[in-house]
C-alpha cells in the first residue's frame, strides 16, 4: 500500500468516528465488509460482554477470586482482533482484553479454566484469573505490573523486522500504563527502531480510580506518539467499525515497513477496575449511567438494524444462543478438575533440574 492511500490522518482532536450514536454510517468511504463479517463483529461484543457478566457469577459462588470488568470495552476489542493475522501476529495484551482475545479465537472453555485454574488451562493454573495466554494464537501472556508488558512486545517486533517474517505486534493497555516509565522506553525505542508494532490504548478514562487528566498535562493519549516519532489516531472505541478500520490501518502501515504506531482508543468501563474496587468513591452513578446510554452494542444493534442486519428477536435469539456456549464451556473446563499442585515444578527449564525433581517427589509425598 502506497503511504498517500491511508485513509486516516493522524492527530486529530476529535476522535475518529465511521458509526455516530444513532447507528449512521458517517464514513467518507464505502463500507467493504460482508453482512457475515458485520454479523461475526457483533456476536463477538455480544459474547465479550456476557462472559463478562458470567464471570461476575463465578466470583461470587467462589470459583475465581478476582475479575477485571470489561464491559464497555466490547467494540474496541472486536475491532482490533479483526484487524490481525490470528496465530500469524503476535497479541501482546491486558487484563481486561476477554473480547480481543475470544475474537482471535481463543476457545472459550480455556478462557474459563484460565479464570478457575484448571486442568485446561494453558498456563497450568500459575496466573491469577483474567492473565491468560495461548502459544497456539502467539497470545503472550498477560502481565499483572502495569505497562511491563510493552517492553517486551517491542522486543519481539524488532525481532520480526530483523528476520523479515512480514508478521506485526499488537500491544494494548490502559491509560493508567501510559503514565509508567516502561511505557515510553518501549515507545521511544520502537519509534527509534521502526518496529513493525501498533500500541492501543484503551482509554477508559481512569488508572483505576486516577482520572486521566490527574495521570497527563497531554489532551490526548494519541499526541504523545509526536515525541517518538510515529503517528498518533485518536479513535471513538465505542465504534467497532472506527476501531477496526483504524487499527487496520494502523497494522498495515507497519506490516508495509513504515513502523510504529499509537492508536488511542476511547472507551469506558461501566463495572469497578476490578473485583476488589469499589468505583462509587471515585466516580458518580450518573456519569457511569451517561457512558452507558453509550453502549458500544447498543450503537452497533443500530447501525445493523438500519443495515437489515438485525432485529430485537434475532438479538435476543442469539443471546441465547451464546448463553449456552458460554455454560457449556464453563461446565468443560470445571469438569477438567482442578490443576495438580505438583504442576508448579514444571516447565521451569527445558530439562527437568534434579534439584526440583527431588522437590516434586517431597511434594507428592507429603500429599
Amino acid at each position: 500500500m502506497i503511504k498517500d492511500t491511508w485513509r486516516f490522518a493522524p492527530f486529530s482532536e476529535e476522535p475518529i468516528q465511521l458509526i455516530d450514536e444513532e447507528g449512521n454510517w458517517v464514513g467518507d468511504f464505502e463500507l467493504d465488509l460482508s453482512p457475515e463479517e458485520l454479523k461475526t463483529l457483533y456476536r463477538n461484543m455480544l459474547t465479550g460482554r456476557l462472559m463478562d457478566e458470567r464471570y461476575q457469577i463465578i466470583l461470587r459462588q467462589g470459583k475465581t477470586s478476582f475479575v477485571a470488568p470489561s464491559s464497555g470495552h466490547e467494540a474496541a476489542q472486536a475491532g482490533m482482533a479483526k484487524a490481525l493475522k490470528p496465530g500469524f501476529d503476535w497479541v501482546f495484551p491486558y487484563y481486561r482484553d476477554k473480547t480481543l482475545l475470544l475474537s482471535l479465537g481463543y476457545p472459550l472453555e480455556k478462557l474459563y479454566a484460565q479464570m478457575m485454574a484448571t486442568r485446561l488451562d494453558p498456563n497450568k493454573g500459575r496466573q491469577m484469573p483474567e492473565h491468560p495466554g495461548l502459544k497456539e494464537l502467539n497470545v503472550y501472556t498477560v502481565a499483572s505490573p502495569i505497562a511491563s508488558h510493552v517492553p517486551p512486545a517491542v522486543g519481539a517486533a524488532i525481532s520480526m523486522k530483523i528476520q523479515g517474517t512480514g508478521q506485526v505486534v499488537l500491544t494494548t493497555f490502559g491509560d493508567g500504563a501510559t503514565s509508567e516509565g516502561d511505557w515510553h522506553a518501549a515507545l521511544n525505542f520502537a519509534g527509534a527502531q521502526g518496529a513493525p508494532i501498533v500500541f492501543a490504548a484503551e482509554n477508559n478514562r481512569y488508572a483505576i480510580s486516577v482520572p486521566l487528566e490527574k495521570q497527563s498535562g497531554s489532551p490526548r493519549i494519541a499526541d504523545k506518539a509526536h515525541a517518538y516519532g510515529m503517528p498518533g489516531y485518536h479513535v471513538d472505541g465505542m465504534d467497532v467499525l472506527a476501531s477496526y478500520y483504524v487499527t487496520k490501518e494502523a497494522v498495515e502501515r507497519a506490516r508495509a515497513g513504515l513502523g510504529p504506531a499509537l492508536v488511542e482508543l476511547l472507551v469506558y468501563r461501566y463495572g469497578p477496575h476490578s473485583s476488589a474496587d469499589d468505583d462509587k468513591v471515585y466516580r458518580s452513578r450518573e456519569e457511569v449511567e451517561f457512558w452507558r446510554q453509550k453502549d458500544p452494542i447498543g450503537r452497533f444493534e443500530r447501525f445493523l438494524e438500519k443495515a437489515g442486519l438485525w432485529t430485537k428477536e434475532e438479538g435476543e435469539a442469539l443471546r441465547e444462543e451464546i448463553l449456552a456456549e458460554l455454560k457449556a464451556a464453563e461446565e468443560t473446563a470445571e469438569k477438567a478438575g482442578p490443576v495438580p499442585p505438583e504442576w508448579m515444578f514444571d516447565d521451569v527449564y527445558h530439562t527437568p533440574y534434579w534439584l526440583l525433581e527431588e522437590e516434586r517427589q517431597i511434594l507428592l509425598s507429603e500429599l
